[in-house]
């Protein structure tokens, strides 16, 4: 992975024939968008994701602005327009969709009943946007978050690498309920 930031990061910033070097912010927010780009995150991700994860407002739009504001100080940015809507993507859905966040936000129903608690099997649109981008490293299904079950019979997310372990289970689970649930029907004579 390192150097495939190495090379992304020679393809983007190199003009001609002499590579600008970025220092501060600046380089910070260039190394982000490369790892915010993929799913793997190597150890040399971490002081730029710390910087843009560390981007905290009172609001949760503002911290949206200020995140894609300290993106868009790399300027290779607002190059194109592929690169604005990658950027826009991240600054809303980076660190939103992963399997946790998904399960935590995604939930419905309960109530002051204390009825069932669902989690919804539609990914959001920030999702989506970034996920689906051509130009981020998402396209393969192997990273991306996947859907185990039915919203109805207690589904939830789990990351790719678990999908065939927590399928398993859930499936297990389904069985176990249904059995214990066959015997309780009404059988008329």
């Amino acid at each position: 992975m390192k150097l495939l930031i190495l090379a992304a990061a020679a393809a983007c910033f190199s003009g001609g024939t002499s590579a600008q070097v970025f220092t501060g912010d600046t380089k910070l927010a260039c190394e982000a968008i490369l790892c915010l780009s993929s799913g793997v995150r190597p150890s040399e991700c971490q002081p730029s994701l710390s910087r843009y994860f560390g981007i905290h407002r009172r609001k949760l739009r503002d911290t949206f602005r200020a995140r894609l504001d300290f993106l868009n100080l790399c300027p290779v940015a607002q190059q194109t327009p592929e690169m604005r809507s990658l950027v826009a993507a991240m600054s809303q859905g980076a660190g939103r969709c992963d399997a946790p966040y998904l399960n935590a936000t995604l939930s419905y129903g309960g109530g002051m009943d204390g009825g069932p608690v669902y989690i919804g099997n539609t990914m959001p649109g920030y999702c989506q946007a970034l996920y689906g981008h051509a130009y981020s490293g998402y396209q393969s299904t192997s990273t991306l978050p996947v859907y185990v079950g039915m919203p109805e019979r207690g589904g939830y997310w789990v990351e790719a690498w678990d999908y065939e372990r927590a399928l398993a289970e859930y499936n297990a689970r389904i069985a176990a309920e249904d059995a214990a649930n066959s015997g309780n029907g009404w059988w008329w004579r």
